[in-house]
């Protein structure tokens, strides 16, 4: 009895090491791996194919179809990915998640030559865990560091599989255990088992790892092997039905193909397996299994279900359809959805995407205010004011989204991202603010019938160009990450500063002259402090991208000494200044 116990204890710590070693390995690839998976996401097509390899690569990355699956029902509650999108991928996913298997495999490796004894795992991973530990403890770049911890979680994951094995070994000899695989040769009870382990465990990767751990019994045979693995591919489920609970219909329905591809693979692949066993019995069956045939069996599996589904994923999607109907109420896709939080980098990328979105709404929101000072449209006017709407509900989402990152390990391209994202909504929120005052001032000039002198609208049409100029020019150096148009923002910026005193100048002018009024030139202050604040807000989105790209977030300082010629920049500054000085120039004073 003593015995068992010490047993039991050994298998569970095997079992706590060998899934804290998956995770590890999990989130360190996917850190690793944070701006290619965005690349890949970012090409995400209705092409059945892209999406079918988007899904395995993705998986393949993260190492795990729960995640993957789960990251998708947030894109369609997100709106950025359809229903039918979303099935390819889905099934690719399922064969990515195959990689894992081949990886626990290595446990099965037996001889005695040189190259296999390399690369059994109790030779493999403690290698491979010296070399981790060196590049994590005394290296500082980050990605040797992710590298660290890939090849850390790996040797945890491996040797707790070898522990596994070996506390297990003795149930060779177990009556019970014997009886108990051959319970799980009846397909329904072994399916109904390896579905409850994978949902309990949410992951059909740990639960085929499991298994595999179990095969150095040499009791488990491939009549108890096979259905234990379709039910597996079913329990997976659970992740991403229990991720869709709150979404919106076409996310419900996502998860809701995830689970019919999953059984209705398992279904066909159960009629034909063993009705040909039915009139040709299969003689393996009886066969102890290795740890190599369960991943051949697991492989096989999702190749052949994906092989016949892939095809028919128009009848999954109507099949979903009518599971998860139509209601008369309308529903809304949700800007960021925290499902997708389950790999940061892919959300942070989602948030930056919908900055870009906000930068954008702004631009126009600004574009369309300025006519109004020269053309008045109650039209216009109103939409100016719902697009600033628009832009309070993006800065809402976005930092109420941006929150929930605390805590967060994130690699540095992320932090960077994010601090991106933190110094800039505010203002961009405050650029489509400035837009607002603009269409209201003109909107009084419509509504009290004030007129500007002729010089006055020459000079408000030069500056109401440059400021849309620096506008547009932040919301493209934004939405591309461009830093060679971040730069050019500046010397725009202060070009603008030096329009806004020469025409509060000339106003003043004007205005001994007996050719201005007192009530204009109230209006006209308020749309000068409107333009050169906007140019002020795109100028701290500008730098701000500028210095966290370098890792740096003294905007002020970075400002003095750029204009002071103290930095290598400098020089291009003063040429650009110099440049647009020249091209928003007031037409000659005919005061």
């Amino acid at each position: 009895m003593t015995t068992y116990i010490f047993k039991v204890i050994s298998l569970l710590g095997g079992l706590a090491l060998f899934l804290f070693g998956m995770d590890i390995m999990g989130r360190s690839l996917e850190r690793q791996a944070g701006s290619r998976l965005q690349t890949i996401l970012a090409k995400m097509s209705s092409s059945v194919p892209k999406g079918f390899l988007l899904g395995l690569g993705a998986t393949a990355i993260i190492q795990s179809s729960s995640a993957t699956t789960v990251m998708v029902v947030g894109f369609v509650n997100s709106g950025i990915m359809t229903l039918k999108q979303a099935v390819s991928v889905i099934m690719g996913s399922n064969v990515g998640t195959t990689v894992t298997a081949w990886i626990l495999s290595l446990s099965g490796l037996e001889g005695d030559s040189f190259l296999i004894q390399i690369f059994k795992p109790s030779t493999l991973a403690p290698a491979i865990g010296v070399i981790g530990i060196v590049l994590f403890m005394f290296t500082k770049n980050e990605n040797k560091r992710n590298i660290g911890m890939i090849m850390l979680g790996f040797m945890a994951l491996m040797t707790g599989m070898d522990i596994m094995g070996d506390s297990m070994a003795f149930l060779e000899e177990e009556q019970w255990f014997a009886q108990l695989m051959i319970s799980f040769s009846n397909p329904i009870l072994g399916i109904i088992f390896g579905a409850a382990l994978t949902a309990l465990i949410q992951s059909s990767s740990a639960s085929v790892g499991i298994l595999q751990g179990l095969c150095v019994t040499g009791a488990v045979s491939f009549g108890a092997a096979i259905p234990i693995i379709l039910g597996q591919n079913i329990g997976t489920c659970v992740t991403a039905l229990m991720g869709a609970i709150g979404a919106n219909r076409n996310a419900r329905r996502t998860a809701v193909v995830h689970l019919l591809f999953n059984i209705l693979g398992v279904v066909i692949f159960s009629a034909v397996f063993y009705g040909i066993g039915l009139v040709a019995p299969w003689s393996f069956l009886n066969d102890p299994v290795a740890p190599w045939d369960i991943s051949i069996v697991h492989t096989g599996f999702n190749l052949l279900a994906t092989a016949v589904l892939l095809p028919l994923n128009n009848f999954l999607v109507r099949l979903a359809c009518l599971i998860v109907p139509d209601k008369q109420e309308a529903e809304k896709n949700e800007l960021l959805d925290e499902r997708l939080m389950v790999t940061p980098s892919v959300a942070i990328q989602r948030a930056y995407e919908v900055a870009g979105e906000m930068v954008q709404t702004c631009q126009e929101a600004f574009k369309q205010a300025t006519t109004l000072l020269f053309n008045f449209d109650p039209k216009v006017y109103d939409n100016v004011i719902a697009l600033e709407d628009e832009t309070d509900r993006y800065e809402d989402a976005l930092g109420t989204y941006l929150v929930k990152f605390a805590g967060k390990r994130l690699s540095v391209a992320d932090n960077r991202t994010m601090n991106t994202l933190l110094y800039s909504i505010s203002d961009m929120e405050r650029i489509a603010d400035h837009a607002v005052a603009i269409a209201k001032a003109g909107k009084e000039m419509a509504d009290k019938n004030i007129t500007f002198s002729q010089q006055a609208l020459q000079e408000l049409q030069v500056l109401q160009e440059a400021v849309n100029a620096v506008v547009r020019r932040t919301a493209r150096a934004f939405v591309y990450r461009d830093m060679n148009k971040a730069m050019a923002v500046e010397p725009q910026e202060q070009v603008v500063d030096s329009l806004v005193r020469e025409i509060k100048s000339r106003h003043i002018r004007r205005l001994w002259d007996g050719l201005c009024t007192v009530e204009s030139g109230f209006i006209l202050e308020d749309m000068l402090t409107a333009f050169e604040r906007t140019a002020d807000h795109c100028s701290n989105v500008a730098v701000e991208m500028l210095q966290v790209a370098e890792g740096k977030l003294e905007a002020h300082e970075y400002l003095n000494a750029l204009k002071a010629g103290e930095l290598q920049e400098s020089a291009k500054y003063s040429e650009r200044f110099a440049k647009y000085k020249a091209k928003y120039a007031f037409p000659e004073d005919q005061d």
